[in-house]
């Protein structure tokens, strides 16, 4: 259990680094507002079951999203992944198929990002809120219901 709990960690360290190229300083805090957004959210059914949103929706500054999209990553899928691995450690179940949809905005409270989440049984990427002026970028990504 030892040896895959490091493989964990390492494989966390390589995707901050990888967002950090993108990012700069932000990316552990983001992915920490994703969790944070995930944890608060989250109802207890039973002592055995955990249930939290599985939609969120990342908006970030216009600077930040062309800096994305000068990189042209795949943000939504790595945000993604990352959220579900969280949920897989805390034993959480999905209100319906996890997808993280990344979008720019020029109403951004703290100049940086903002991160929403809601229930959502199908997810795709027109199940989100329609933005007049928000772009996407990264896509969604889309993790397999657990």
């Amino acid at each position: 259990m030892g040896a895959l709990s490091r493989w964990e960690r390492k494989v966390e360290r390589w995707e901050r680094a990888l967002l950090a190229k993108v990012f700069g300083g932000e990316p552990v805090e983001l992915l920490d507002a994703l969790r944070h957004e995930c944890d608060s959210h989250a109802v207890v059914c039973s002592h055995s079951r955990v249930v939290v949103p599985n939609a969120y929706e990342v908006e970030l500054s216009g600077e930040v999203y062309e800096e994305l999209e000068r990189h042209g990553t795949r943000i939504g899928q790595e945000l993604t992944d990352s959220l579900a691995r969280h949920g897989e450690s805390k034993g959480y179940e999905w209100a319906g198929p996890l997808a993280v949809r990344v979008t720019a905005s020029d109403h951004v409270p703290n100049g940086r990002y903002r991160v929403t989440s809601s229930p959502a049984p199908r997810v795709s990427p027109d199940a989100f809120p329609a933005s007049e002026e928000a772009g996407e970028t990264g896509g969604t990504g889309t993790a397999p219901r657990s």
